[in-house]
């Protein structure tokens, strides 16, 4: 391999380890975006109401095994 050549492969390898590193860089920023994005819409998001805010104390005591 003359000179050339290494030089060629040597500034292929760093273009392509400079590409990956970029690549995980902006997969990380992704990431980060969508668990900041994630967490914004879980403490958006309203509480659901107590049940027995939405039906008689009675409602639910029982459950019929004969039918």
């Amino acid at each position: 391999m003359d000179v050339t050549g290494i030089a060629r492969l040597s500034t292929a390898l760093t273009t392509a380890k400079t590409s990956e590193e970029v690549g995980t860089a902006v997969l990380k920023k992704a990431l980060d975006l969508s668990a900041s994005t994630a967490s914004a819409l879980i403490a958006a998001a309203a509480p659901a109401p107590a049940p027995a805010a939405r039906q008689p104390a009675h409602i639910g005591q029982n459950i019929d095994t004969t039918a």
